[in-house]
């Protein structure tokens, strides 16, 4: 069984039961210490972009929104055990051009890792994937806050939702964590791990 450990803000490491290890969007908290076999950046704002602070194993990969993103057209790619469809993510903040989420897959399970979004057009779609969790922003002032991300939650339709990105200079604030009414929710604290 994959296992995520959220490290705070926008950050967290993906551990599948095979052992291939994911990082999505580095830059917060602790747990860089396992070599990387893939590393996931939505966007080149400083607090997603920090793959320094990962160190790669010799196969290892990084995917930026640069190799995912091209012409309109959202890419897949498949690493070891984990493949990834890259999906769109934007705001007022985020241009549609330089920011993409992820869906990832790996052991029987699919994980929407948004980014820093607000509600996207391919939401609805998702509905169609089934997916089992899905990983929201919520600040509200970079991205939506924690009544849109709720409708988002529903209009996706994972069976479990984690809210991050929450507090601007924090790694988790647990007001607006519990202002994030979503059916499914999972509150992630920093350095928690949860069982996908």
């Amino acid at each position: 069984m994959a296992v995520l450990l959220y490290q705070g803000h926008g950050s967290y490491r993906i551990t599948t039961n095979a052992g291939t290890v994911v990082y999505i969007d580095p830059f917060a908290g602790k747990g860089y210490d396992k070599k990387a076999d893939l590393v996931l950046v939505t966007h080149e704002h400083y607090d997603h972009n920090n793959t320094a602070l990962v160190t790669l194993k010799p196969a290892g990969k990084i995917l930026r929104e640069s190799d995912m993103l091209s012409d309109n057209i959202y890419r897949c790619e498949t690493v070891k055990d984990v493949s990834v469809t890259a999906v769109p993510a934007y705001n007022a903040h985020h241009d549609r051009s330089e920011c993409v989420g992820y869906i990832i897959g790996m052991d029987d399970i699919t994980v929407y890792a948004a980014g820093d979004t607000s509600r996207t057009d391919a939401m609805k779609r998702m509905r169609g994937l089934h997916l089992d969790w899905a990983i929201l922003p919520i600040d509200g002032i970079y991205n939506m806050g924690p009544e849109e991300a709720a409708a988002c939650a529903r209009i996706i339709g994972a069976k479990h939702t984690i809210p991050v990105h929450m507090k601007p200079g924090n790694l988790f604030d647990e007001k607006m964590a519990q202002a994030f009414l979503a059916q499914g929710r999972v509150i992630a604290r920093p350095g928690e791990e949860i069982a996908l």
